[in-house]
């Protein structure tokens, strides 16, 4: 059993930057893969990245955020950390972190692919 809980959420205006983290409990949590989804009032749930475990840490992201988000992950910490930059109002949205054992890299876009799910945290995106 893995446990997730976000932070890092906030108000914060077009341009700017926020950091969001993901603390997980249990000891294999390097197995795991880790995705961050977000959900936007009214819209689906869409893949935003992930960070592969079991020594790989590979890294996926989706396009609209390529080259502004970047994961990290830190093994020893329990952690895994999405730093936001070049915020946009279309990024807003509650924020999840993810975690599941043995994805196939075909499906780690896919949220029905992770087992365990944080509580989110909301980022707003706004002058």
């Amino acid at each position: 059993q893995v446990q997730l809980i976000e932070s890092g959420g906030g108000l914060v205006q077009p341009g700017g930057s926020l950091r969001l983290s993901c603390a997980a409990s249990g000891p294999t949590f390097s197995r795991y893969t880790v995705g961050w989804f977000r959900q936007a009032p009214g819209k689906e749930r869409e893949f935003v990245g992930a960070v592969r475990g079991l020594g790989g840490n590979t890294y996926h992201y989706a396009d609209s955020v390529k080259g502004r988000f970047t994961i990290s992950r830190d093994n020893a910490k329990n952690t895994v950390t999405l730093q936001m930059n070049g915020l946009n109002p279309e990024d807003t949205a509650l924020y999840y972190c993810a975690a599941g054992q043995s994805i196939i890299l075909s499906r780690i876009r896919t949220d029905a692919a992770y087992s365990y799910w944080g509580q989110g945290t909301q980022v707003t995106v706004s002058s």
